[in-house]
């Protein structure tokens, strides 16, 4: 397969430059379902885009009968963040005009309750390829307003416009794989929903984290919370229903670097996902499939994170990846006074047993920074 490219510019810059996204899009020979993939909307994570190439590298081997529906792939998605530094230190996780962070901004849809029961209550006896189709004209119908906003005289700052341009690619999407990493150094793992843990499995990753609670704004969320909230309309009238629709966040290790190791575990990830779903008709890779006792499944609620008590430099931390029990030293913090007094040792113990799922980076902290998570 050859696939579609797309240019779209996002951003012109004072100097008259302009940032652009880039889409490949892969078509099959057969309508079906859309699959929408992109990396990088924080600067420094960079693992998802070595496994965007190497992606579209074997799509580009197979034929277009081995694709049922289509594939959207946008690598570097935010280059607005992509490009910013400081010093050799990639960050571009905050939007430096306002400081809000890249993936707090996006638009959901929020019938109200009324209007959700009428809708459920008129399609109480539908199929489910029915209600869906009803149910996303309503939400395209509602996004389509925020262009008039945009096109406004008075127009609308540019993270609404780029929110608008990003989720416009993925709206009519089935599914939608954001690939992220850490923001310090952490361990590959994914991000699921509610009634997806099987799908999740599909990953064949060794760490699966349940969004029970939501800070609001991120793109998975915002995708998929419009289409919990009709399943669980339904659910409230006695019908159980549970549409086609997954969003995946996929956590693929450290920050600022890329590790081959990683990407070729990503990539079999998303290809054996895409396989076991229908999408690619190609012949399944003989790999064991982990059943989700294997999985560490954990509601995100229950994740701890560590903050630095005082100030000082971080030593004898526990590694990444270890699993440490209630009461053990996870790490020391050797902390400086101006008091004319002799530096100490703070030591700081794990709370509950757990796994070490993700670092920070710099081994040097003011007090309340943060110092690494447990799960």
């Amino acid at each position: 397969m050859i696939p579609i490219i797309t240019t779209i510019p996002i951003l012109q810059l004072a100097s008259g430059d302009r940032l652009s996204l880039q889409i490949y899009k892969f078509v099959g020979a057969k309508p079906g379902k859309k699959v929408y993939l992109q990396s990088n909307l924080h600067g420094s994570e960079l693992t998802g885009n070595a496994v965007i190439h190497q992606l579209m590298a074997w799509f580009t081997t197979l034929a277009d009968s081995q694709l049922a529906g289509e594939i959207w792939l946008v690598p570097a998605c935010n280059p607005l963040g992509t490009n910013q530094r400081s010093h050799h230190f990639s960050s571009g996780r905050f939007n430096p005009y306002d400081g809000e962070n890249w993936n707090r901004i996006f638009w959901e849809y929020v019938p109200t309750g009324e209007e959700l029961m009428m809708l459920v209550q008129a399609q109480m006896d539908s199929d489910r390829l029915t209600i869906e189709q009803i149910y996303r004209q309503r939400l395209q119908s509602s996004f389509a307003q925020l262009l008039e906003q945009i096109q406004a005289p008075s127009s609308q700052p540019f993270s609404n416009q780029y929110r608008f341009l990003l989720q416009s690619l993925c709206l009519d999407a089935n599914y939608v794989i954001d690939l992220h990493t850490s923001a310090n150094q952490g361990l590959t793992y994914l991000y699921y929903f509610r009634d997806r843990q099987i799908s999740a499995r599909l990953f064949m990753l060794p760490i699966g984290i349940l969004l029970d609670d939501y800070e609001g704004g991120a793109f998975d969320e915002s995708f998929m919370k419009p289409w919990l909230a009709l399943e669980d309309c339904f659910a409230k009238l006695g019908r159980k229903i549970q549409f086609d629709i997954e969003a995946w966040t996929l956590e693929l290790g450290s920050a600022m670097q890329i590790d081959s190791t990683t990407v070729d575990r990503s990539v079999q990830a998303i290809k054996n996902y895409l396989t076991q779903k229908g999408i690619l008709r190609v012949p399944a890779e003989p790999l064991p499939m982990p059943s989700l006792a294997a999985m560490k499944l954990v509601p995100h609620s229950q994740v701890k994170k560590y903050y630095a008590p005082v100030g000082g430099m971080i030593q004898s931390r526990v590694a990444l990846g270890q699993r440490v029990e209630a009461g053990q030293s996870l790490y020391q913090i050797l902390s400086f006074n101006k008091e004319g007094q002799m530096p100490t040792v703070v030591e700081v113990s794990a709370e509950r047993t757990g796994i070490v799922y993700d670092v920070s980076i710099n081994h040097a902290v003011n007090q309340g920074e943060y110092v690494l998570g447990i799960l």
